[in-house]
């Protein structure tokens, strides 16, 4: 198959965005098409924020998915950072998963039916959770996963409210228009260290200048139940939590079924399925 977004090779390297951003009628997607995100201010209702909250405080506090393979520790502090594949360890997440206001929205955006290519949910503590380097969600699911092309969106359900203080969503607008191909080698089991801190696929200081030159940066705030939808090739990413307010969200990644994975197009192995699915049964 053919690379239309070649990546991890000696010199980083920019490639026009070969696809689409709306894969089905625009309408209603302007934003979404222009700047490569869209927000909702109130996706989940306050009693829906609760329940959700439940879930993901009952999850983190349980030892059996604390030791799970699918939980990722903060390094310093061994907190739980994440836990991947919620939809699956989680009747009530694979629930707002199956939600028309989640899946019929990825639907329309993608011109298809889709099936989740990752779950999982964030926490951010206060008083010093990490927070995500600037990266291209694409260039790792290219790179290490095989997606062949720029058809997946990913939505971020704020459970928790997001504040100007305590680490929240930046992406720079526009940014989709062009795939950073970055340099370097992906080193075997990658996932391992980049779940916890990104390094292969990270772009260079002098790329992300020009970048935010050109586009400028966003922070995203909203009160909890609050999305946001965004483009698998936006350059985003989020700084630490040192306040002493929690942010928290559900992050489901839906992937076209006209576009399912095949081999990694710059990693020596796949990553494992619960980072990056394999099965692409669509969602109903």
């Amino acid at each position: 198959m053919q690379d239309l977004y070649p990546t991890r090779g000696a010199t980083e390297v920019v490639t026009p965005r070969q696809d689409p951003v709306v894969w089905g009628p625009s309408e209603g997607f302007e934003s979404y098409e222009k700047d490569g995100f869209l927000t909702v201010d109130q996706l989940l209702a306050d009693d829906e924020v609760a329940f959700y909250r439940r879930e993901l405080e009952r999850m983190i506090a349980d030892p059996a998915i604390r030791a799970d393979e699918r939980s990722i520790v903060e390094p310093q502090s061994q907190s739980v950072r994440s836990v991947f594949e919620v939809h699956r360890i989680s009747e009530i997440f694979a629930g707002l998963v199956r939600d028309e206001r989640v899946v019929g929205t990825a639907r329309r955006i993608l011109g298809s039916d889709v099936y989740v290519h990752q779950s999982r949910i964030n926490v951010k503590p206060g008083f010093g959770a990490s927070g995500f380097y600037w990266h291209s969600d694409f260039e790792t699911w290219h790179a290490e996963d095989g997606l062949p092309n720029m058809r997946t969106v990913s939505v971020s359900i704020a459970l928790t409210e997001n504040h100007d203080t305590n680490g929240g969503l930046m992406i720079m607008p526009g940014s989709h228009r062009d795939f950073l191909g970055c340099a370097g080698a992906t080193p075997k089991d990658n996932y391992k260290k980049s779940l916890q801190m990104q390094d292969a696929g990270t772009p260079s200081d002098e790329a992300l200048t020009k970048m935010a030159d050109r586009h400028g940066i966003r922070l995203f705030t909203g009160r909890a139940g609050s999305a946001t939808w965004f483009d698998c090739n936006c350059m985003h990413g989020s700084g630490d939590n040192i306040t002493p307010y929690p942010r928290s969200n559900v992050f489901i990644v839906f992937n076209s079924v006209e576009n399912a994975a095949v081999e990694p197009f710059a990693a020596p192995i796949r990553r494992p399925e619960f980072i990056g699915a394999r099965d692409f049964t669509p969602v109903r």
